[in-house]
């Protein structure tokens, strides 16, 4: 068995291999982790257009001006990384499948399958939140409207499963089982983000906010650093310490995204500052905060309690 451990600081040794977590958009990236990322998507975007090419025209549409690849009016676009996304998922898989000797070009369709399903859940994200900036430009449901975005969502997620249903990878199967799981862990944890918007702000923990963190974003982390390790031949235990490893980054990369959600600038991050302040939504800054029993505290907890805005 490969010899895993995890450090305080969140860094994952495989036999002398390292892997450290990144921030959200590229927070805190180095030269190193800046290149890492670059070959990752040099590597998976084409494995992706190809995919998205075979959508049908109406939902490719939305696809290709989603990953920032085509404008609204369907021109073609620069598709940068500031527009299509970083690929952290993706380069995830890779390294993860290299750091435990196996060849990350194997896992291409493994990488390419994640930020589908990553995709996905940013498409129906931004439509129940109502977000209306992401990458920089207008979110695909202000350009063309709910369903669209919706039903596209829908087809990237199908997308990823019959990507791995294609693969001839003898670890296909099992990859394509657990990123299954994971999307219902998804889902559950995008239920329980809501049904939190809808309790006071005194009646939430900061162990429910973690947990709801945990399966809305760090399960999808933990999958991609799995599916790497399973697309490199690993045992049970060495795929069940790669995910143990997501998981944990992706509660850090939760709240640095929390924290740039409230004070991030949206120049920088592509994003709406201020946005989940608004919604009322319990994040962890926010849960953490309200349980401080400062005066600050309660005047956020009646912030909390007033309506939204528009609302």
């Amino acid at each position: 068995m490969t010899d895993t451990t995890t450090d305080t600081a969140g860094t994952v040794h495989v036999e002398g291999h390292i892997l450290e977590p990144g921030g959200p958009d590229g927070a805190g990236e180095g030269p190193e982790a800046a290149g890492i990322l670059a070959s990752a998507r040099g590597l998976v975007h084409p494995e992706l257009r190809r995919a998205i090419e075979t959508l049908p025209g109406s939902l490719r549409r939305v696809a290709l001006y989603h990953f920032g690849w085509e404008h609204a009016d369907g021109t073609p676009a620069a598709g940068t990384a500031g527009s299509t996304g970083k690929a952290i998922r993706p380069a995830l898989v890779l390294t993860a499948a290299r750091a435990l000797g196996g060849n990350p070009a194997g896992a291409v369709r493994a990488a390419a399958a994640v930020e589908l399903v990553h995709n996905f859940t940013l498409l129906h994200d931004d439509v129940m939140d109502r977000d209306t900036t992401r990458r920089h430009r207008p979110t695909a449901w202000t350009v063309f409207g709910d369903a669209d975005a919706i039903l596209t969502g829908d087809a990237l997620q199908a997308l990823a499963q019959r990507m791995l249903a294609e693969d001839p990878h003898p670890g296909a199967p099992a990859a394509a089982a657990r990123l299954a799981g994971c999307v219902m862990e998804l889902c559950a944890g995008q239920h329980a983000d809501c049904a939190l918007e809808r309790r006071g702000p005194d009646e939430v923990t900061l162990d429910e906010c973690l947990a709801m963190a945990e399966a809305k974003t760090g399960a999808l982390l933990g999958c991609a650093c799995a599916l790497g390790a399973v697309y490199a031949g690993a045992d049970p235990d060495d795929v069940d310490s790669l995910d143990g490893f997501g998981r944990e980054a992706g509660l850090a990369f939760q709240l640095i995204d929390d924290v740039i959600g409230i004070w991030g600038d949206p120049h920088r991050t592509g994003k709406p500052a201020g946005a989940d302040l608004a919604a009322r939504k319990k994040s962890l800054p926010v849960v953490a905060a309200l349980a401080s029993g400062t005066p600050a505290a309660a005047e956020l907890a009646e912030l909390y309690d007033s309506p939204p805005p528009g609302g």
